[in-house]
């Protein structure tokens, strides 16, 4: 295996969780189906152009009003 190919898959195993996290957390605040948002967001992090696009959606999107 070289070495590019190593940088790559290491550079992948952390984008997905970081993606997933950052997913979630927007999700949480964003949607009321947070889990969905983070799955989506780990899954497009395979693809790091449409993960950014991803998370910048719900940064843009208003924060949804929590009932206590």
């Amino acid at each position: 295996m070289s070495v590019s190919g190593s940088f790559i898959g290491f550079f992948i195993l952390i984008l997905i969780p970081f993606f997933a996290v950052i997913s979630y957390y927007l999700g949480k605040r964003k949607t009321t189906t947070p889990v969905i948002v983070a799955i989506i967001g780990g899954l497009l992090a395979y693809m790091s152009l449409f993960g950014l696009i991803f998370i910048a959606v719900p940064v843009l999107k208003k924060d949804i009003e929590m009932s206590a």
